[in-house]
């Protein structure tokens, strides 16, 4: 089915002329993706999807209720307004609930590829080859899977919003196994597909492999590391739920409370969320059709702000960032483009600057053991390496990690000079960084 501006907004001021509710939003997103897997040096399947959601939320007075279909025939249409409006009349009066926002200016944002929306399965195959065929020439076996994306979102409200924009996304995730210890791993993703570097993933990924065989055993405790960007990212994925929306401060379960103004991290540290900077994928606006704003979460160390949506800003009286998510979520606003400013160091650089400790190319199975005290626990994988005199040495068998992600932000001693894009649930921008201390508790082979 196709869509574009002019028949998503008519089909949504539809849904708006058949709702009865006292306020009405509608909110549209429409998925074309493309996917093919390969192991063991091979594609092994291609596979398509074409998909759409509308989702009706509707408001009688302080009472909200939500209801979703895939079907855009008439009838449903209907049908999904009056079940949105019966939802809310039995659902128990929120007094804090204000109002669906009204419109405000959207700029456009640079999210859509007509590269990426019009990419083939043969071309997807050609770049994996890429990665498969020196992975073959090295003797060793290359495994993962390559995306491409198109989606048209759309927000219309009953007081006046209408927003719409089409988006793409292409992302290649490979890891490559020397032998039963040794692997190594890349992965880019970017609006527009063109601008993933197989060459370089390939060779990432094939020289971490090598380099990881006949890894040997350390004392566990304390070192000093180096975490690349793809661990850095995944530190900091954990780090959003933890506490980096209004909901979260508003209910007290954020590392951020009672630290507003004060220096949380190293003076090193920026983390921002920016919807419109092309680093990212980029988004004009959020769930709620308001255009998303950047906000500075920690600037050089020192805690500033988190997010907002309509309902968290009306709360306390604030600007809304534009950071809503579909509802119903229990979760509030999200920053969806989160983002470590970079520093200046090359990777050999921070490497360098360590006497004795460990670099970790990424993590895996990470999960947040205290939220208020941000800490996580997880494992190594796909390339750990002992450090000695600034350089790369041997191998390490992977470890167990249990660690305050904070503590590490507060040791940060250097930044990287190049951030790549990594997502495992949602999407962070990140470059490499060096850090005082970070604690291994344990062995996992």
């Amino acid at each position: 089915m196709y869509f574009d501006e002019a028949s998503v907004r008519t089909l949504l001021e539809k849904v708006l002329r058949y709702s009865q509710a006292e306020q009405t939003e509608v909110v549209f997103d429409a998925t074309e993706s493309a996917l093919t897997r390969f192991a063991t040096n091979h594609i092994h399947q291609n596979v398509a999807e074409s998909d759409h959601e509308l989702r009706v939320r509707a408001v009688v007075g302080k009472r909200v209720g939500v209801a979703t279909t895939n079907r855009l025939d008439d009838e449903s249409l209907r049908k999904v307004t009056e079940q949105a409006l019966e939802i809310a009349r039995i659902q128990p009066e929120n007094p804090e609930f204000h109002s669906l926002p009204s419109p405000a200016p959207t700029l456009s944002a640079a999210g859509y590829s007509e590269r990426t929306a019009g990419f083939t399965p043969e071309e997807r195959a050609r770049r994996i080859g890429i990665i498969v065929q020196l992975a073959k020439e090295r003797h060793l076996e290359a495994a993962g899977a390559f995306s491409t994306s198109t989606h048209h979102v759309a927000v219309a409200n009953s007081l006046g919003v209408f927003s719409y924009e089409p988006r793409t996304d292409a992302e290649c995730h490979a890891v490559v196994m020397a032998d039963a210890h040794g692997s190594g791993y890349t992965q880019r993703m970017d609006t527009n597909v063109d601008k993933l570097d197989f060459e370089c993933m390939a060779r990432e990924a094939v020289t971490k492999a090598e380099r990881s065989r006949h890894p040997i055993d350390i004392e566990l405790g304390e070192y000093p590391i180096v975490l690349d960007s793809y661990a850095v990212a995944d530190m900091l994925q954990n780090l959003i739920f933890m506490g980096l929306s209004a909901t979260a401060v508003q209910e007290e379960r954020s590392f951020m409370n009672g630290q507003f103004g004060k220096q949380l991290a190293s003076s090193l540290i920026t983390l921002y969320d920016d919807g419109h900077d092309p680093a990212g994928l980029p988004q004009a606006f959020d769930y709620e059709g308001v255009p998303k704003q950047r906000v500075n979460i920690i600037e050089r160390g020192i805690a500033k702000a988190v997010v907002y949506d309509s309902f968290t800003a009306a709360r306390e009286g604030k600007p809304n960032t534009g950071h809503a998510l579909p509802a119903p979520n229990s979760e509030g606003p999200m920053p969806l483009n989160l983002m470590l400013e970079a520093g200046d160091a090359t990777l050999e650089e921070l490497i360098k600057g360590v006497d004795r400790g460990i670099y970790v190319t990424r993590f895996h199975y990470t999960n947040p053991l205290h939220p208020v005290k941000t800490l996580l626990t997880g494992m190594t994988r796909d390339g750990t390496f002992l450090i000695e005199h600034g350089e790369l040495t041997r191998p390490v068998k992977n470890l167990r990690f249990t660690q305050s992600i904070l503590d590490v932000l507060r040791g940060t001693t250097a930044l990287g000079c190049e951030s790549i894009q990594y997502t495992d649930y949602l999407t962070v921008v990140a470059p490499a960084l060096r850090a005082d201390s970070f604690n291994f508790t344990g062995i996992t082979g």
